[in-house]
């Protein structure tokens, strides 16, 4: 069995609850959106990455393994198009394993055992170029509450644009209010997107975004602390 892998490296968190942890970053090529604000683009298509084992990446994993890391990161690209690779991996090392997925292939992240927490974006139309699929949105709901019924600690994580409305945000912050099977034991983290400096009257921003989701849900507002600290 082997898979696609762009990189693997070890760094800092700089996104969502565990931001500031030492991680080690499994990188997939291959992802079934295109998001306009990608900051990954060599990782989209399957083409890229050099075709690994499960062994030969945890061996790599080991040789750059530091006492302050814990947790494996599979991120992408989407690395829910990997679930037997990821379970594989997942039983050659004691480390925690962390998804980092768009959350719309519910039935691929049903096939992921031993997962510690995954982070789940929220897309939204207005991250797309093109026309925005409703079926996206459906899935995402579909993954949250899978996560939620297997006690999965799972966040979400929504990417605001400059270009993003409060009603047109508002409204789907509704509908996962209205869709998911238990509201409490989810978090949102707020991110906007960099550079920050693309931004008119962020601060002000933020505050009503945040608003917005706290009438619903438990919420934080965070950068991408690693594009701050200049660091991969």
């Amino acid at each position: 069995m082997k898979a696609p892998i762009i990189e693997i490296f070890s760094s800092f968190q700089g996104e969502g609850i565990l931001i500031g942890q030492r991680q080690i970053f499994v990188r997939f090529a291959g992802c079934n959106l295109n998001c306009a604000y990608c900051d990954t683009k060599n990782s989209i298509s399957k083409k890229e990455g050099t075709l690994m084992t499960p062994e030969e990446v945890v061996s790599k994993i080991e040789s750059i393994l530091t006492p302050d890391c814990h947790t494996i990161s599979f991120t992408g690209g989407e690395p829910s198009l990997y679930p037997e690779f990821i379970n594989e991996v997942s039983k050659l090392t004691d480390l925690d394993i962390m998804l980092e997925t768009n959350g719309t292939l519910p039935a691929n992240i049903g096939l992921i055992d031993n997962l510690d927490i995954v982070s789940l974006d929220i897309k939204l139309k207005e991250q797309f170029d093109g026309d925005f699929k409703e079926d996206i949105f459906l899935n995402e709901i579909k993954s949250l509450n899978l996560l939620i019924e297997k006690s999965i600690n799972v966040y979400c994580k929504v990417v605001i644009l400059p270009c993003l409305k409060i009603k047109s945000f508002e409204e789907v912050i509704e509908k996962i209010d209205n869709e998911i099977i238990d509201k409490n034991n989810v978090q949102f983290i707020i991110q906007p997107s960099s550079p920050l400096n693309e931004w008119n009257n962020l601060s002000n921003c933020l505050f009503e975004f945040s608003e917005v989701v706290g009438k619903y849900f438990e919420v934080s507002t965070i950068p991408q602390i690693h594009k701050i600290l200049n660091i991969e």
